[in-house]
């Protein structure tokens, strides 16, 4: 597999994770871990069945049970924290707090062996955030009690994600069917956290609807293609590139009548567009100079 397809494939995840808040939305009343159980469930199932169409089914039993710790602290963290942060803090400041990761990204790519930071991958990076920003900031709330325990917890859930999006790298070797066995630990870890915090609701037929497509797209299939992209693709150009999921998450919203379409949604697109040439210049400049100097 060549390096811009696994890019491709891991850019895949970032199109899948703009359908999570219209999924989220028809999913309401559900709580959020009961939620997080059901659907990681479904993307365990998933896994299955990626492993059996990759061959690679047998591959659980050699991979280290470090290795699936470090993964299921990974999805499951980055949940928990999300959640819990957005419970806390007004969802929006909360939210954008939590958006640094692909911003992390980028800089912590540049600490990863045979990866070069160049200037544009920053700006990008940065113009990206800005983007992002803009859209979430558009609808900011007040803060109440807990707020800065909320906005703590988000500042974990961005390291979180970047850290297990950087690992992922560093663990090139480990297959992607793995993420099977962090999906079906991360619905373990839910239901028990649903079991003590939540009361159980029982969904509907549009409720389940959401969690089925949820488990097979933003929860599900989105993890083994982010997995792929992060471990073969050009990981600095998809850490801005996941820029694009606040801004094409609310033209889904728009699309569906829940939000109203505003000047935002043009200027977030024009910052995540050039933040993406940017890293993309960047990153065809340091394949430039690879060749060169071979």
């Amino acid at each position: 597999m060549t390096r811009r397809t696994a890019t491709l494939i891991g850019f895949t995840a970032v199109l899948l994770w703009a359908l999570l808040a219209v999924f989220t939305v028809a999913a309401a009343p559900v709580p959020p871990f009961q939620l997080t159980a059901l659907t990681f469930a479904i993307g365990a199932c998933v896994g299955l069945v990626w492993g059996v169409a990759t061959g690679t089914l047998g591959a659980l039993a050699r991979v280290p049970l470090r290795v699936y710790a470090a993964g299921t602290v990974g999805l499951f963290g980055y949940h928990a924290l999300y959640f819990f942060g957005l419970r806390l803090a007004p969802p929006a400041e909360a939210g954008l707090i939590a958006y640094l990761w692909p911003l992390l990204i980028v800089l912590f790519s540049g600490l990863l062996p045979g990866e070069t930071l160049r200037r544009g991958h920053v700006l990008g990076a940065l113009a990206g955030f800005a983007g992002a920003a803009l859209i979430i900031v558009a609808g900011r709330g007040t803060p109440g009690s807990g707020a800065f325990l909320g906005y703590g917890l988000a500042l974990l859930c961005a390291l979180f994600w970047s850290s297990y999006s950087v690992l992922s790298r560093r663990l090139a070797d480990v297959p992607t069917v793995s993420v099977t066995v962090f999906c079906a630990a991360t619905s373990v870890l839910a239901g028990l956290v649903h079991g003590a915090t939540e009361t159980w609701v029982l969904p509907s037929l549009v409720n389940w609807g959401a969690i089925l497509g949820l488990g097979l797209g933003p929860v599900g299939l989105a993890f083994f293609a982010w997995d792929v992209g992060v471990k073969r693709g050009d990981i600095q150009l998809l850490g801005t590139a996941a820029y694009a999921a606040p801004l094409l998450s609310t033209l889904a919203l728009v699309s569906a009548g829940l939000a109203p379409l505003t000047w935002v949604l043009a200027v977030a697109a024009a910052l995540i567009v050039l933040g993406a040439a940017l890293a993309a210049r960047a990153s065809a400049r340091v394949a430039t100079d690879q060749r060169g100097n071979l």
